[in-house]
């Protein structure tokens, strides 16, 4: 099993987020698996970065990029008033969240600023723009039917055959889940078109393989 060095991993245990470590340590094992296609490893869902170390790591070793997508305003769930809510990163000039200064801040601090391109803009739009293969996508964005969906449906098919479709926060029981269980829903639809293998499941995040070109 792929392991990320020491100062990676504390770097990702220091960083402000929500992944646990076991399902960073599968993450990371899944992207540098798709590393070796020499393609870039994409996320939808940056928050402050705590996962983009992991997947911009993996990119450095097989000298590819990481390619993180976000607004930078937090999720549904982050927002004022909801429990995953952080004052911190709240711009006081402007009233709202900014969880960019933080995430600049947490690749700093890893030295992986060389390895990563930040899109600021919402995922829909980047995926319409987006013009070339990818061999890993990260979905860990809006947990919402809508904005899971949108995500799906946008960045899927740009995998490359052979490539990587990590989705996380998957909670088959609903006693289970926090904030939905939207990213459930499309790990079944993805499993349901015939074009993705599962490969692995480590508590909440899975790891599909693409095999086929028709999606």
């Amino acid at each position: 099993m792929a392991s990320p060095t020491p100062h990676i991993l504390a770097a990702f245990e220091a960083a402000k987020g929500f992944m646990p470590v076991k399902e960073g340590l599968a993450l990371y094992e899944a992207a540098t698996t798709a590393g070796t296609l020499g393609l870039p490893l994409l996320e939808v869902g940056t928050y402050c970065g705590r996962s983009t170390i992991l997947l911009a790591e993996a990119a450095r070793e097989s000298g590819t990029v990481a390619v993180t997508v976000d607004h930078h305003r937090g999720s549904e769930e982050q927002q004022p008033g909801w429990e995953y809510h952080d004052p911190t990163v709240v711009d006081a000039e402007v009233g709202r969240m900014d969880t960019l200064p933080t995430f600049r801040r947490t690749l700093h601090a890893a030295g992986l600023e060389d390895h990563v391109i930040a899109v600021v803009g919402r995922s829909p739009q980047a995926a319409r723009v987006w013009g070339g293969r990818l061999g890993l996508v990260f979905i860990d964005g809006g947990h919402t039917d809508e904005h899971a969906t949108a995500d799906y449906e946008g960045w899927a098919p740009k995998l490359a055959e052979g490539g990587t479709l990590v989705i996380h926060d998957v909670f088959p029981d609903p006693v289970d889940e926090f904030t939905g269980q939207a990213p459930y829903r499309i790990y079944l639809r993805a499993l349901e078109s015939g074009a993705f293998t599962e490969v692995s499941a480590t508590d909440s995040l899975r790891v599909l393989r693409r095999t086929s070109a028709a999606l």
